[in-house]
């Protein structure tokens, strides 16, 4: 893995200045695995800068989350799905998280949008759908599993030739395969029990009385077991 081409992490926004006073930011949350990994990273800031940079010069790509709305149709926004659009194709691996997610589904034709119910938050449960089994990142995955989740937009609309891999009980697409070694999730494997809590204390005002006592973070081992494997996967050039 010395050997191996960095990871290009895509930044697509910045996290609440007192989460990333504490904790860091988005982008800090995914080196910090790369490195458990063994791996290097490199950070392009989508929403500050301009040039794009060449794909293949990166073993695998990982987009992050953002307080953005892909329905804004950002002109960074914009331009960073049409690059992505262009560069699915090339083969080199991509997992796009939560915002990513929703800008790779949005890039490919896919329909993105606020779900019914408002914002879906907290260590909840995600259940595996039949494609999972023949999936390559989660193949490995014999149970559902919970996963961290805050986001008040998701894929309505799934893009032609999509797969759906996993859902939850209030959103329907959790989890998607878009090809060529292309995936996105809407939860957040980077998160630890730690940063959930932080973003449970942040949204709290807005929650429901009858929602917070059942909020409490978990350990989700099985959602970032698949960040992991991802990465290693793309440092081992066996992403299939």
């Amino acid at each position: 893995m010395a050997d191996s081409l960095p990871l290009l992490v895509i930044q697509c926004g910045n996290t609440f200045p007192e989460i990333s006073a504490r904790f860091g930011d988005f982008d800090h949350w995914f080196v910090k695995v790369i490195r458990q990994c063994g791996g290097r990273a490199e950070i392009f800031n989508a929403h500050q800068e301009k040039t794009l940079p060449d794909i293949h010069t990166y073993a695998g790509v990982l987009i992050t989350g953002s307080p953005a709305m892909v329905t804004d149709r950002a002109p960074w926004s914009e331009q960073l799905a049409a690059w992505l659009a262009t560069h699915i194709a090339s083969g080199v691996p991509m997992l796009g998280v939560c915002y990513g997610h929703q800008l790779l589904a949005h890039a490919l034709g896919g329909e993105v949008d606020y779900q019914p119910g408002g914002r879906e938050i907290g260590s909840l449960l995600v259940t595996l759908q039949p494609a999972a089994s023949r999936d390559w990142l989660f193949q490995e995955l014999r149970d559902d599993f919970h996963a961290h989740l805050t986001h008040s937009q998701s894929v309505m609309r799934v893009p032609d030739g999509a797969h759906l891999l996993a859902s939850s009980s209030r959103v329907a697409v959790q989890a998607l395969h878009f090809g060529a070694r292309c995936w996105g999730v809407q939860f957040h494997p980077e998160f630890d029990e730690d940063i959930m809590r932080a973003y449970l204390r942040a949204f709290d005002r807005g929650l429901p009385p009858e929602l917070r006592d059942h909020l409490d973070p978990k350990a989700c081992t099985a959602a970032r077991a698949l960040l992991e494997r991802f990465i290693s996967g793309c440092l081992e050039g066996s992403v299939a």
